[in-house]
């Protein structure tokens, strides 16, 4: 099969993800986890890319960025998946594929698919039935935008702040800047509704090119524009 490539343009919105080989299973421990995002951040530089929302699940993850200069996404997004999986496969004493196929890129075309697709990354493992609340899953980037409450507690709880796991810088002001308060996102987000996540679930491995919209436009990221301050339910 030949090295599919995908264009990324700066300063529009991409969902990155991928999946482990027949859905089994790409972290085993939470140091699978840590290298994970450690690498992403050293293949992805802040100063070339920031990262908006991420969540990893046992079996697949889900990357929601934006570039912030012309790199070569697609080789070094191929670079990095070859990495992490000769390590994985290293670890485990195991051969063979890790993921299934290359990973998915697309551009996500409207302000409400946005949020809505941010919404669905930070509750997938409530979803998935491997915590009650997003906050308790470790490996997603939901704590980083309830900072200043109660994050901090569960960040020393985790040994965040003692130095034991460091999250990647995450970008939230675009995204908040969408809601009038940090309890205005979070009520958004626990206003899911189940069946839309479900839809959303069974589009997303869909060989599509754009999400949310068919405008090739996308939303472009706008650090100094003044968002509406209203919540899509």
């Amino acid at each position: 099969m030949p090295f599919r490539v995908v264009k990324v343009t700066p300063d529009l919105f991409y969902h990155v993800y991928n999946r482990g080989n027949n859905k089994e299973p790409i972290f085993f421990e939470p140091a699978n986890y840590r290298f994970f995002l450690k690498r992403f951040v050293e293949y992805f530089p802040g100063n070339e890319a920031e990262i908006h929302a991420y969540c990893l699940l046992p079996n697949h993850y889900h990357i929601l960025f934006r570039l912030r200069r012309n790199i070569d996404y697609s080789i070094r997004m191929q670079h990095f998946s070859i990495s992490y999986a000769k390590s994985l496969n290293n670890w485990s004493a195991r051969v063979g594929h890790v993921f299934q196929g290359r990973f998915k890129a697309k551009l996500v075309g409207s302000t409400e698919y946005l949020l809505h697709l941010r919404r669905y990354i930070h509750l997938n493992p409530v979803l998935a039935r491997l915590v009650r609340t997003p906050e308790d899953w470790q490996f997603s980037s939901y704590r980083d935008y309830l900072e200043g409450q109660d994050s901090r507690n569960l960040r020393e709880a985790s040994g965040e702040i003692s130095g034991i796991y460091t999250r990647p810088s995450v970008t939230t002001e675009f995204i908040l800047s969408h809601f009038a308060c940090v309890d205005d996102y979070r009520s958004f987000l626990e206003s899911h509704a189940i069946n839309r996540m479900i839809e959303m679930e069974e589009e997303l491995w869909k060989e599509r090119e754009f999400l949310g919209s068919l405008s090739d436009k996308g939303v472009r990221f706008r650090k100094s524009a003044q968002a509406k301050k209203k919540a899509f339910q």
